[in-house]
C-alpha cells in the first residue's frame, strides 16, 4: 500500500513550501511544460557503497528499465503505438519544426511520456492535442513507414485510421480510471485491464473464485487481463510464455544477474522467488516471495519489482507494473526504527474499537530509503513512501515494510523553495513560520506513520472480503493511514519518542493538510469537474470531515482577506480530536466492510467539488506560474571494466535531460511488440 503518492508532486508537501533547508548547487529543476515540471534527484551515499552493492543496484535498474512497456500497454491499448508513431515523428518529421503545431505536439509528446500513456497520470482524463489532426495526418504520412510501428499487414492509412479518433475525439476513451457512482466502471474506463466485459461480469467472474473461509487467499486477478473470447470470459496472464513475455524475460535476465551479487542468502531467495512467479505467474508463489522479502530485514540493497498496486485499476484488483531500486539510509533510518519498535503501543493506544486493533502487532519494520532509480508506475511521478506487500493476511501474520524516500522528499523542497506559494495561499506570518520551521521533518515524520503504523494498523474481522469496499477501497485505505498519522502526530508520545523537536512542529503539518484538502489541491482539477483520484478524495475527506463536525465550536474555518479565501485553524487540539473520531469510524467500515457507510462517506466528502471556491484558487495560482505535478528523470549508471573485462566500478551520472532519457529507454528498453494489431482495412 504505497500510498504516499506524490504524483507524482507530494500528498502533503504539494511541492511548493519553502522550508528551512538549505541550498546547494545541485541542479533540481530540468524543464517545465504544460502543468509539469521536470526534477533530477540525488542518490546521496551511492559512491560509499561496495563495488557488489553498487553492481546489485545497476542490475536491478536494468531490470527496472524493461518493465517501461508493460505500463504503457496497462494503462490503455493503444499507447504503444502511439507513443512510438509521436517518436518518430519527434525525432524525423522535416517539416517546419518552429511552427506552433509541431511545438505543441512537442508538449503533447512529453505530456505521453509523463503519463505513460494518454490519460492524465493524476486526473486519467485524456489529453486535449493543441496541434491540428491535419498537421499529424501529414506528419505521419511523411515518416517512413519503416520507422512507424506498423503491425502485420497493416498500412500507414490503418495506422491513421485507429490513432486519429483515439487521440482526436474527445468521446474515444476519455478516462483511463472512471470513478463515477452509478456508471459500469469498467466499460467505461480506458485502461486495458480488461477486454470485452462488463463491470458485473468480472465481479462475478472473481466472485466465484473466492472462498470465504480461506484465511490466506491469493490476490485474485492481481496479474492478468480478463478477457470475453467467443463468449468465454478468460484471464491472460503476465508471465513468461504469457501476456508481457518478451518484457518479463528481459527483467528475469537482469534480475538472475543481481541474484549473482546478492548481499546474503535471504536476498538471494527473494530475487529467486521473484524470478519463478515471473516464469510461472502463480499468484501463491507471488505470496511466497511478498513474505521472503518483507523478512528481509538485514540487506542494505532492496527494491520493488512487479505488478504492485491497483489504483490504475477500477475495481481495484488488478496491479500495474512498477519498480524502485533502493538503499537504506542508515542515519535517518533511526527515527523509523522508533516507530517500528513502539508500534504495539501505537495500536493498543489508537482510538479505534478494541473489536478492530491487533492483539499483537508483528514484522513492522521501517526506514528511511535513497531512491536510486524510478520505473514504471513510480516515474517519472513518484510515490514519497511505501508500505507493502498489499495482501491483509500477510500483513497480519508476517508484517509489512515501509519505507519513506527522503532523497526524493528533499529533491522537492528544494525545487520549491521561494516560489511564493505560501505567500499567497497561507493565513498568516504565525502559520508561515510553523511551517517554515517544522514542516519537512513534520511531513516526513507523517510519511513515516502513515506507511509504517497506519497502513499496518488494525485489522479485518473473521470473514470479511479484503475487496468489500470495491472502488472506495484505495480512497477509504488512504484515509486510515493518513488519519492514523495525524492523529498521532499530536501525542506526547511523539515527543517522549524525539521524534520532533517541539509540541507545536505536528501544526505545521495539520494546518498543510486542511489548507490543501480544503484548497489548494483543487489547482489538479479541470474547472467544472468533481474529484476522481483516490489519494485527492482521501485528502478531501479528512479535511471536509473535519471542517463540518467542527463548525459548532469553530475548529477550522474559512476567512476572508483582501478579497482572498483562506484556511484557518482555531484549534489545534479539537482538530486532533476530530482525527481521531473520523478514524474510529473510516477502521470500523474497513474492519466490518461496510461497503454502503464507506461509499456514503467518500461520495458526500470526498468527491464534490466547491465551484466558486475552485475557479478562484485556479485564478490565485495561475499568477504563481507553479507546475502543480511533478515528476522526475533518472541518473544514469555505467558499468567500468578494465583490459580483461572485470567490472572494476558503477558510475553515477546526472547529466541527462528528459527528452534524451525518454528516448534511450524507449530505444534500449522497448522489447513488447504493439500488443494489440492495428486493424487492417478490407
Amino acid at each position: 500500500m504505497k500510498k504516499i503518492a506524490c504524483t507524482m508532486a507530494s500528498l502533503l508537501i504539494l511541492a511548493s513550501c519553502a522550508t528551512k533547508q538549505e541550498k546547494d548547487d545541485f541542479d533540481y529543476t530540468v524543464e517545465s511544460f504544460a502543468d509539469l515540471e521536470i526534477l533530477r534527484y540525488k542518490v546521496p551515499g551511492f559512491e560509499n557503497l561496495s563495488l557488489k552493492q553498487k553492481e546489485m543496484i545497476y542490475y536491478l535498474s536494468e531490470a527496472a528499465a524493461y518493465g517501461r512497456d508493460i505500463l504503457y500497454d496497462q494503462n490503455g491499448k493503444w499507447n504503444l503505438a502511439i507513443r512510438r508513431t509521436l517518436e518518430a515523428i519527434y525525432q524525423d518529421y522535416a517539416g517546419d519544426r518552429e511552427s506552433d503545431d509541431f511545438k505543441n505536439f512537442e508538449v503533447y509528446l512529453k505530456r505521453v511520456w509523463f503519463s505513460n500513456g494518454i490519460h492524465h497520470h493524476y486526473g486519467c482524463d485524456k489529453f486535449v492535442p493543441e496541434f491540428s489532426q491535419e498537421f499529424f495526418v501529414e506528419a505521419v504520412k511523411s515518416i517512413d513507414p519503416q520507422k512507424l510501428p506498423l503491425t502485420d499487414g497493416a498500412s500507414v492509412d490503418d495506422l491513421l485510421n485507429t490513432l486519429v479518433p483515439v487521440i482526436f475525439d474527445p468521446t474515444v476513451m476519455p478516462k483511463r480510471v472512471n470513478q463515477a457512482a452509478g456508471e459500469d466502471l469498467i466499460v467505461t474506463s480506458a485502461c486495458n485491464y480488461y477486454d470485452g466485459v462488463t463491470q458485473a461480469e468480472a465481479e462475478a467472474f472473481y466472485n466465484k473464485m473466492k472462498d470465504p473461509k480461506d484465511e490466506t487467499p491469493i490476490s485474485y486477478g492481481l496479474n492478468s487481463r480478463l478477457v470475453k473470447r467467443d463468449g468465454k470470459i478468460m484471464e491472460e496472464t503476465y508471465k513468461v510464455g504469457g501476456l508481457y513475455s518478451e518484457a518479463i524475460e528481459k527483467i528475469i535476465y537482469w534480475l538472475d544477474k543481481a541474484a549473482g551479487v546478492a548481499e546474503n542468502e535471504q536476498q538471494k531467495a527473494v530475487i529467486e522467488k521473484l524470478i519463478e512467479y515471473y516464469q510461472t505467474g502463480d499468484l501463491k508463489l507471488f505470496d511466497e516471495y511478498a513474505i521472503l522479502w518483507v523478512k528481509d530485514l538485514d540487506s542494505q540493497i532492496d527494491f520493488v519489482n512487479g505488478f504492485t498496486e491497483t489504483y490504475g485499476d477500477p475495481l481495484g484488483m488488478k496491479a500495474s507494473w512498477e519498480s524502485i531500486v533502493n538503499f537504506k539510509n542508515l542515519e535517518a533510518s533511526e527515527r523509523t526504527h522508533i516507530i517500528s519498535d513502539n508500534a504495539q503501543w501505537f495500536e493498543d493506544n489508537s482510538p479505534v474499537d478494541s473489536r478492530f486493533k491487533k492483539e499483537k502487532v508483528q514484522g513492522v519494520s521501517a526506514k528511511v530509503i535513497t531512491a536510486a532509480m524510478l520505473a514504471g508506475d513510480c516515474y517519472p511521478s513518484t510515490p514519497i513512501g511505501i508500505n507493502l506487500p498489499n495482501a491483509n493476511w500477510i500483513r497480519h501474520i508476517h508484517g509489512s515494510k515501509s519505507v519513506t524516500i527522503e532523497n526524493i522528499t528533499e529533491a522537492y523542497e528544494k525545487a520549491a523553495q521561494g516560489n511564493g506559494f505560501n505567500d499567497e495561499f497561507v493565513w498568516s506570518d504565525t502559520e508561515r513560520k510553523l511551517m517554515n520551521d517544522y514542516l519537512f521533518q513534520a511531513d516526513n515524520l507523517h510519511t513515516d506513520l502513515h506507511e509504517c503504523l497506519g497502513h499496518g494498523s488494525g485489522k479485518l474481522l473473521p470473514g470479511v472480503d479484503p475487496d468489500a469496499l470495491k472502488a472506495y477501497s484505495s480512497t477509504l485505505e488512504e484515509a486510515r493511514a493518513d488519519l492514523f498519522a495525524l492523529y498521532y502526530m499530536a501525542d506526547p508520545k511523539i515527543l517522549e519518542l524525539g521524534l520532533l523537536p517541539s509540541g507545536d512542529a505536528y501544526k505545521s503539518a495539520y494546518y498543510k493538510y486542511m489548507m490543501n484538502g480544503l484548497m489548494t489541491q483543487l489547482t489538479r482539477i479541470e474547472p467544472g469537474k468533481n474529484i476522481e483520484e483516490s489519494h485527492m478524495r482521501n485528502r478531501q475527506l479528512i479535511a471536509r470531515w473535519a471542517y463540518e463536525h467542527g463548525k459548532a465550536d469553530n475548529v477550522v474555518e474559512f476567512a476572508k482577506r483582501d478579497g482572498k479565501t483562506y484556511v484557518v485553524v482555531n484549534d489545534y487540539e479539537k482538530l486532533r480530536n476530530l482525527f481521531g473520531q473520523l478514524l474510529a469510524e473510516v477502521q470500523r467500515i474497513k474492519s466490518e466492510g461496510d461497503y454502503e457507510s464507506g461509499k456514503n462517506l467518500v461520495e458526500e466528502y470526498g468527491v464534490i467539488v466547491d465551484q466558486d471556491l475552485h475557479k478562484e484558487v485556479l485564478a490565485r495560482y495561475e499568477n504563481l506560474h507553479i507546475a502543480p505535478y511533478k515528476g522526475f528523470v533518472n541518473p544514469v549508471y555505467t558499468l567500468v571494466t578494465d583490459a580483461n573485462g572485470n567490472i572494476t566500478d558503477v558510475q553515477i551520472s546526472y547529466n541527462e535531460g528528459y527528452a534524451e532519457q525518454m528516448l534511450r529507454y524507449s530505444k534500449d528498453y522497448s522489447p513488447l511488440p504493439i500488443c494489440t494489431p492495428i486493424p487492417v482495412s478490407k
